[in-house]
């Protein structure tokens, strides 16, 4: 079973090579979402319209995540997974090759939100797919490996295709996202075990994960986090600009980037002992970040520190929260992510039109300040569900998490 990726869920090492095509996979989800982000005034000239028209790119694709992740995944349960990861990523490559072709503003958004569709179907898959290719005490690393691809995606991708788009055009940016889509297309076809998706009979309405103890502190942690770091994030060029550091945005998406990967590779070393610990200190870093920005930016050496510690504190929140909704959901964990795959685009796509808002109305110095007002309920919550959730201690192996896992074998020893 596990034999082409260097070891299945039954061994005892992790399939790397399994992992890193899942990671790359990540990475294409996240740079197909956040790569305009470094090209909006070249995509708006040519697409005749302004930047913040140019700019809802990013939201329609989080709303196409939005809208059909959740009924999507539940379409698509019996699928076998491999099937259903080529399917996302050929959707990537078609959204991504319509996007570099079109010329017409609407025909763009449609590739977009295709795209966004094609991600709530790669989300939902993904965190799964990783605990499923790796044996039990190892699936937490196996999870951060595979998530790996978010911190490579804003610390290289954004600033080299942003490059990239400088050098010749936004459009060979997106056709160089369809390239590597078209490679990983094979490199998943020939490296990746396959597993089974849900038999018929054994699936469960999607809203009834919602009423697992834990699951629900998850989704709201996932969605006031991802709030916060959206409204930063997406408008960091604004806030630096207010700040006269208009011509570093490439330099400090990279310090926040290389932060961010340092960040996971912390939480994979120690996501399966310190799951807890790990999310109040992401949430307290980015805090601390936040703070140093709304009121010590006057300085860019204070403003690259806070950089770095947002990257730290928030590389490791995708892999935490994943493995966290995960646990919680136990046999649901798939309709568990499916949720937290919604409320994170849900979250995304706020964070556009809430962080527009805070401009128009407030100006750039109101964003860190909008982080802090968002960051202080997650504190109270994640300290909250010290239990179930967010645990204090790492649970001992169940019955339901061995049976979550019943998927992993072949129909005939079911």
């Amino acid at each position: 079973m596990g034999s082409a990726g260097g070891g299945g869920a039954d061994g005892r090492k992790l399939p790397l090579l399994a992992l890193l095509a899942l990671a790359t996979a990540v990475f294409v989800t996240s740079l197909t979402e956040t790569l305009p982000a470094g090209l909006l005034p070249a995509m708006g000239a040519d697409l005749r319209v302004g930047e913040s028209a140019a700019g809802q790119t990013v939201t329609v694709y989080a709303v196409g995540t939005a809208l059909t992740a959740i009924p999507l995944t539940a379409a698509t349960a019996a699928w076998r997974r491999k099937r259903l990861l080529l399917v996302s990523m050929a959707g990537f490559a078609l959204a991504n090759t319509v996007t570099a072709l079109s010329g017409n503003y609407p025909l763009t958004m449609a590739a977009r939100f295709l795209a966004g569709v094609a991600a709530g179907l790669a989300w939902a898959v993904l965190a799964g797919y990783a605990r499923r290719l790796a044996p039990g005490h190892l699936q937490g690393r196996a999870i951060a490996i595979a998530m790996a691809g978010v911190p490579v995606a804003l610390s290289l991708g954004v600033p080299a295709g942003t490059l990239l788009g400088r050098a010749a055009n936004w459009q060979v940016a997106f056709l160089v996202m369809t390239g590597l889509t078209m490679a990983l297309l094979g490199w998943i076809a020939a490296a990746v075990p396959d597993r089974p998706g849900q038999e018929r009979g054994g699936r469960a309405p999607m809203t009834a994960a919602l009423k697992l103890p834990g699951v629900a502190p998850v989704l709201f942690v996932t969605l006031v986090f991802v709030l916060a770091h959206t409204i930063l994030y997406t408008f960091i060029a604004a806030f630096l600009d207010d700040l006269g550091m208009a011509g570093s945005t490439d330099l400090v998406l990279l310090v926040f980037g290389a932060a961010s990967l340092l960040s996971i590779w912390v939480v994979g070393a120690q996501i399966g002992r310190r799951l807890r610990a790990l999310t109040l200190a992401s949430t307290v870093l980015v805090a601390v970040a936040a703070a140093a920005l709304a009121v010590l930016s006057g300085s860019p050496l204070t403003v690259y520190v806070a950089v770095g510690l947002w990257g730290l504190g928030w590389g490791g929140v995708p892999t935490l929260l994943q493995t966290a909704v995960g646990d919680a959901g136990g046999e649901r964990a798939d309709a568990a992510q499916a949720m937290l795959v919604t409320l994170w685009n849900v979250a995304m796509a706020g964070g556009g039109v809430v962080g527009g808002l805070l401009l128009s109305l407030l100006g750039p110095a109101s964003f860190p300040w909008s982080v802090l007002a968002l960051l202080a309920p997650v504190l109270l919550v994640v300290l909250a569900a010290r239990t179930h959730g967010f645990p204090a201690r790492v649970p001992a192996p169940r019955g339901d998490a061995v049976r979550a896992n019943r998927f992993d074998l072949p129909r005939a020893e079911r």
